[in-house]
């Protein structure tokens, strides 16, 4: 069965009466989905930084492997930590990424809520998950996981504001803070990328920050301070907290497709989209080192912030001349 094959018969299934709320809000396209397509993105991710460093890669089912593994083993809890604050930031931090999921469109489908001032509270939500790493790290005594959290709390000042102002743009030009209204005006009008190019740049640039990927993970360097401010997590714990990454990741690339690669469209051509970014950022991934945390965020918090705010203004004027 091919893409196209796939994409009619996702369309159709999109035509037909609205199912059972609970099929909505665990499988189509809700949260077991959202997870599952959470972890293929991690594979694909995984996979095409292995085939350019020359290396086999993961298989496909790696990933859900590794959360089931996670998810039956012991949750040890160190006596030095805050026992309830240690259990709750995790879930906390899953719980806001998987309602930010739900002002977003993704494959093609719209968004299942809309408001005015949604694009504000994906935002924020996708923030909290941040948050919580760095409140996790901060409530160990573990050395590794406090100097993660000061990384983690010092890198999210950095490339949170110029991610931001990224999102923002497109907001601007569509004159609306509702995600599916920007989403429309991106799919009537020609692609933002070419519009504004330095925007898109700096979203794909933040969100790498914002997730703490090569060569931006000096949060979580392996060989530095073992795993940062997760050190003292396992089991349960851990996995929500890579689950909730892993679904920040799919929130990410969507936004970014929705508003500078030409609205969301059906299920081929946002797959489409969203593997040519995917490639992307593989290819930063395998051909950076990783920087060091003043090299991370003294940069980018010049440069990144100083670009967002003239492309801003830019776009400022060209709306008020």
């Amino acid at each position: 069965m091919d893409l196209g094959t796939i994409t009619k018969i996702w369309d159709s299934i999109l035509q037909m009466s609205a199912p059972h709320p609970l099929i909505c809000l665990f499988f189509f396209p809700g949260g077991l989905f959202l997870i599952l397509a959470a972890l293929l993105y991690e594979w694909a991710d995984r996979k095409l930084v292995a085939r350019f460093q020359n290396r086999v890669g993961p298989r496909v089912f790696q990933p859900v492997a590794d959360m089931f593994k996670l998810l039956v083993k012991e949750e040890v809890i160190p006596k030095s930590v805050n026992r309830s604050l240690f259990i709750v930031l995790p879930i906390i931090s899953f719980a806001c990424v998987m309602t930010a999921s739900l002002y977003v469109p993704m494959f093609g489908v719209e968004a299942p809520i809309g408001l005015h001032g949604d694009l504000i509270i994906t935002m924020y939500l996708l923030s909290v998950m941040t948050m919580c790493l760095g409140m996790a790290g901060a409530n160990s005594m573990n050395r590794f996981a406090v100097v993660g959290a000061t990384r983690t709390f010092t890198q999210l000042f950095a490339y949170e504001a110029p991610f931001m102002l990224a999102l923002l743009m497109p907001a601007i030009s569509a004159q609306s803070w509702n995600i599916n209204v920007i989403s429309e005006y991106a799919s009537a009008h020609t692609w933002m990328i070419a519009t504004i190019p330095i925007g898109f740049i700096i979203s794909v640039i933040g969100l790498m920050g914002k997730l703490e990927l090569a060569p931006f993970d000096a949060p979580e360097a392996e060989s530095e301070i073992v795993s940062g401010a997760l050190s003292e997590y396992s089991g349960r714990g851990l996995a929500l907290f890579r689950i909730a990454k892993d679904v920040e990741f799919v929130i990410g690339i969507s936004l970014i497709v929705t508003f500078y690669l030409g609205g969301f469209g059906n299920l081929l051509s946002f797959l489409l989209r969203s593997l040519g970014l995917l490639v992307i950022i593989a290819l930063l991934q395998s051909s950076m080192t990783r920087l060091r945390i003043d090299q991370t965020v003294g940069f980018w918090w010049q440069a990144g912030a100083i670009l967002s705010l003239i492309q801003l203004m830019i776009l400022i004027l060209v709306r008020i001349l």
